[in-house]
């Protein structure tokens, strides 16, 4: 959430940066109820002291009017305060100044590309052939069972997933990350304040248990020190939490439908961080580069993006997309995200740091993907696939592996 003099001394940047990330908002409106808003506290203060005044001079006709004038002055700034957050809540974060402004992701810009494209003597694959093959990926027995947009990961990928958990995990934990295994229900309230509850058509919803599932990690690893003051001292405070993550997949009807790209039910990986205000641009580089130091040791192509105004988040100040290559699908797909948000999130979550000075101010905040285990495992797959079908392990893996280097039909 914006601060409202923020709002106020840079409207027009407010309005401009909500425009651009396709938001319709009106900051005129918001600032009116915020002079409202204020007034009517102010009249409310004043009746309150004027009541403990005729309270003192025991005139009770005086006081038992202010008790009418109070009540339904009470009921005004309820009201005008609920319209107030209604508008604040729906104002998006501003973008950084290098960010592209644009309508989709059609304008977002490369920034870097890594490693050479593979080239085959033969017409490579895609994902889900080539694991239907090797009988490692089973979209139909789990479309049966559970529906479109399920799979049964199987055998030889199964130990590849855990071999990266461990991979990942163990660079991780050597950046200084916190390995944590969060819950992956989170309240509705909460997910609000995290400003990624997008509508109910996006989630899965339990209105009578008052929760819903994550979409990633992150959307429990960021409240957790929600009304929290943290300690300058103690900052960064890095966390790499591992979740199940799910998706209703709304609007994509028709897309991504073959194969493990676009799922209901995935595995993640992800970073999660809480920095100083002046630390958090060079915060994002930093989880950026172990993504880019992930993919480099696993020898797969990718290229780094900036994310244009209209495809990026609704809480993110700057946000940096990788794309690694998918030979079967003879393209860069999007693997990977890292999210700055800045103070945006931690002024809705309530999460301060406390400055050696005293002063305590909003902590700023990161999130960041170290991997998403299905588009993952399809880019191992298309990129290591062999003529014979079968796909090898990358070399990084092999001793998470039991020293196995090929996945092969059995």
């Amino acid at each position: 959430m914006l601060d409202i003099k923020f709002i106020r001394e840079n409207k027009e940047l407010v309005a401009q940066a909500a425009k651009n990330k396709n938001r319709d908002i009106d900051v005129e409106e918001i600032l009116r109820l915020a002079e409202e808003r204020k007034r009517l506290r102010t009249e409310l203060d004043s009746i309150n002291q004027r009541r403990k005044e005729a309270a003192n001079a025991r005139d009770n006709a005086l006081g038992t009017q202010l008790k009418i004038d109070l009540e339904d002055l009470e009921k005004q700034y309820a009201e005008v305060d609920k319209q107030f957050v209604a508008a604040m809540i729906r104002v998006p974060n501003i973008y950084s100044v290098d960010t592209p402004v644009g309508k989709d992701e059609n304008d977002n810009k490369v920034l870097r590309q890594w490693g050479e494209i593979p080239k085959f003597d033969f017409t490579p694959k895609e994902h889900d052939e080539i694991g239907k093959n090797l009988g490692i990926i089973d979209t139909e027995t789990a479309a049966n069972i559970s529906g479109s947009r399920f799979s049964y990961i199987k055998g030889d990928l199964v130990l590849l997933q855990f071999a990266l958990v461990q991979f990942v995990l163990r660079i991780l934990v050597e950046k200084g990350f916190t390995p944590v295994i969060p819950p992956v229900f989170v309240k509705p309230a909460v997910q609000n304040r995290m400003a990624r509850f997008l509508t109910p058509e996006d989630h899965y919803m339990f209105p009578n248990d008052d929760l819903m599932l994550i979409g990633s990690a992150e959307h429990t690893l960021g409240p957790i020190y929600m009304d929290k003051i943290l300690e300058e001292k103690d900052l960064p405070i890095r966390l790499a939490g591992y979740s199940t993550a799910f998706r209703r997949e709304a609007g994509t009807y028709g897309k991504d439908t073959n194969g493990i790209l676009r799922q209901h039910q995935f595995d993640k990986l992800e970073m999660e961080s809480f920095t100083l205000p002046e630390d958090s641009l060079q915060e994002q580089e930093f989880l950026v580069g172990i993504q880019e130091h992930i993919l480099q040791s696993l020898k797969l192509p990718y290229q780094v993006v900036i994310v244009s105004t209209g495809d990026m988040g609704f809480p993110d100040y700057r946000q940096i997309d990788i794309e690694t290559w998918m030979p079967g699908q003879n393209k860069y797909r999007e693997t990977h995200s890292a999210d700055l948000t800045g103070n945006f999130q931690s002024r809705r979550l309530n999460a301060r740091v406390k400055r050696a000075d005293g002063s305590i101010e909003p902590v700023h905040m990161n999130d960041a993907t170290a991997f998403a285990a299905g588009r993952t495992l399809i880019a191992i797959i298309e990129n290591y696939q062999q003529a014979d079908g079968s796909v090898k392990v990358p070399e990084v893996l092999i001793p998470y592996m039991n020293g196995l280097s090929e996945m092969k039909a059995k």
